[in-house]
């Protein structure tokens, strides 16, 4: 059966179904090795005509002609990076609240920065965040929405040894034998 054939039966499964299909974010593509070229015959579906395209993006996921997710896959490492980019002011803002409270103290170099941070009693940037991500967890654990529930469930330790985003929050276990 061609392809047209087929576009041309879709429309009343669609109806069948109560499936809607925005035709104009329609697009062909044809898969396998590049070298091949072959120019196929115009489709459309329901009087509007379907291009094809090298690539599109279907739920967020990009898709070549080779199907090997090679550029989502390299969309994601950019964005991964950009993220990994962004929280570096975190450190910086950190040794910024370091060198105000030496500053502060006048400690010199000898002393540590936890030492007048304790001593001052001011939680340092990364306590401060693992504060409140303490309060959203409760916060979430103690909504009336179920959905909200058990949102970042602590969960075996994967593979790679890394710990999971909730359980950084959780203090360690001293372990006596």
């Amino acid at each position: 059966m061609s392809m047209q054939r087929l576009l041309d039966l879709l429309p009343q499964w669609l109806d069948r179904w109560k499936v809607a299909v925005n035709v104009g974010k329609t697009a062909a593509l044809l898969h396998g090795p590049v070298r091949i070229r072959v120019v196929p015959k115009k489709l459309n579906l329901r009087g509007v005509n379907i291009e094809f395209k090298p690539k599109f993006r279907y739920l967020g996921c990009d898709i070549d002609r080779s199907l090997s997710m090679a550029a989502h896959a390299s969309q994601i490492i950019g964005s991964a990076s950009a993220a990994r980019f962004m929280l570096r002011p975190r450190f910086r803002l950190q040794a910024q609240q370091n060198l105000s409270l030496r500053n502060i103290v006048g400690a010199g170099r000898y002393v540590r920065n936890d030492v007048f941070a304790r001593d001052l009693d001011v939680e340092s940037l990364m306590e401060f965040v693992i504060r409140l991500s303490r309060n959203m967890y409760e916060r979430a654990e103690n909504s009336p929405h179920e959905h909200l529930h058990n949102i970042g469930p602590l969960h075996a330790r994967p593979p790679d040894g890394k710990a999971l985003p909730r359980e950084i929050l959780v203090p360690p276990t001293i372990v006596r034998s």
